[in-house]
């Protein structure tokens, strides 16, 4: 197999960190990599803040709702959903920019976020890293901003921690391939038994590692997925100036 594509399947977030700081040049390769990925009709639309200060990243922490492997992890980096650069060009052409108005937009951006996170993702376990994607600060996204004093027409969406792993995790098993690779059209009949085997799965993979709080992969997901989890996204979209009117 491939060094790249075995690194890539052996994916694990990782949350015990050493202290070990990254030097500048890791580090600046990391960020080579999320700047160069690529970005809808060469928008450009994300940007990334890097928080290395203790305090500031303790307060990340906080903000994501208790998450000490933020204040432990030496570096952590937040990816920006970024109109205000386009917004911006337009303005020096004296035009309006609606983008930030639409669903498309946000969409749009979101994805090119996500491609820039997975970017740095894989170019810093390249390099003997270990990383968690935290979507936690959505948690208090007007925190966020706040903290990182961002402008009109950016929004905090994704943040991810990376440092030297202390104790590594375990490969979390995923469901079956099958509810993820569809051949020429959704499928949905095997769908129940698919998720009924993985919640067995998922099971004695929590008693194997120890976990006496780990629930079935449906009831754990129920948990999430019936409710709005973070329900500030959407006022501090508005504030940040994407009204959403399209």
């Amino acid at each position: 197999m491939h060094s790249l594509i075995e690194l890539l399947v052996n994916h694990r977030s990782e949350r015990s960190f050493t202290d070990m700081p990254i030097s500048d040049e890791i580090l600046n390769n990391i960020v080579e990599a999320a700047y160069r990925a690529p970005t809808s009709v060469n928008s450009q639309q994300v940007s990334i803040v890097v928080v290395q200060d203790q305090a500031r990243r303790e307060k990340i922490a906080k903000i994501a709702g208790g998450q000490p492997w933020i204040a432990r992890a030496p570096v952590f980096i937040t990816v920006l959903l970024d109109l205000r650069k386009a917004g911006t060009a337009l303005e020096m052409l004296d035009k309006k920019q609606v983008t930030q108005e639409t669903i498309e937009g946000i969409i749009s951006g979101s994805t090119d976020v996500g491609i820039a996170l997975g970017a740095l993702m894989t170019a810093a376990r390249a390099q003997g890293l270990g990383i968690v994607p935290i979507g936690g600060i959505r948690n208090d996204p007007d925190a966020m901003i706040e903290l990182l004093n961002l402008p009109l027409h950016v929004f905090p969406l994704v943040g991810v921690s990376i440092g030297y792993v202390d104790q590594p995790s375990s490969k979390k098993p995923r469901l079956p391939l099958s509810t993820f690779r569809h051949n020429e059209f959704y499928q949905t009949a095997e769908l129940p038994i698919a998720i009924a085997s993985y919640n067995q799965t998922i099971s004695a993979y929590w008693q194997d590692i120890g976990r006496t709080d780990g629930l079935p992969w449906g009831e754990n997901t129920a948990t999430y997925h019936k409710y709005n989890y973070f329900p500030k996204v959407k006022p501090t979209l508005i504030k940040q100036g994407f009204s959403l009117k399209e």
